[in-house]
């Protein structure tokens, strides 16, 4: 690959990264996300995946943590598997409007020029290798949508597997699992508290 082709994909990777942040903020449909910013299954032969990092153990209350979800909904598929349950990046989204809402606000993302780029890491991919990682910080309010809790956090994301048009293969998330497990268990936790006996 020339100079030239790689400063054409990094702009490529800048472009749909910033454009997905924007959308992200302005709360776009999750298809609408996945269709303009992902990975195209059916024209690049890659794969796009969604991964939220977090313990295995909170998924039975924030059943989007500690996985990977992958590849597209279909007509024809069930979206689902034996053991995990739902596996694609729609469901992602779907198990996460379930469980939270994000409140950005106009802060939420940093401008382009402070996202920070390796263009020379290599992630192996479906059909070859994929150069390129972005990585940033982010901040926002979130809320548990069974309590109605509130709280603010930062947030990081890593977005690589970039296809050779620049968009996004892979997004991985690291949070604040503890912070979104005390909001939607809130009830039950004082629910206990009220009732177990103090043993102090």
């Amino acid at each position: 690959m020339s100079r030239s082709d790689d400063t054409d994909t990094t702009a490529c990777i800048y472009f749909h990264v910033s454009s997905f942040l924007k959308a992200f903020q302005t709360i776009a449909s999750p298809s609408a996300l996945l269709n303009e910013h992902f990975v195209l299954p059916d024209h690049t032969n890659q794969t796009p995946k969604i991964t939220e990092h977090g313990p295995a153990w909170a998924r039975t209350r924030l059943p989007f943590l500690g996985r990977t979800f992958r590849g597209r909904k279909t007509m024809s598929s069930e979206d689902k598997d034996p053991e995990m349950g739902t596996t694609t990046c729609d469901a992602y989204f779907t198990l996460l409007a379930q469980t939270l809402d994000f409140i950005p606000n106009e802060n939420s993302f940093p401008e382009s020029q402070n996202y920070v780029f390796n263009p020379n890491a290599v992630t192996e991919v479906q059909n070859g290798n994929s150069r390129g990682v972005m990585t940033l910080v982010g901040q926002g309010k979130f809320r548990a949508s069974r309590t109605g809790i509130e709280w603010e956090e930062r947030f990081t994301y890593r977005l690589s597997e970039f296809d050779e048009k620049g968009r996004i293969g892979h997004w991985e998330i690291w949070a604040d699992p503890l912070s979104a497990w005390m909001a939607v268990t809130d009830q039950e936790m004082e629910q206990r508290d009220s009732t177990e006996p103090n043993t102090r």
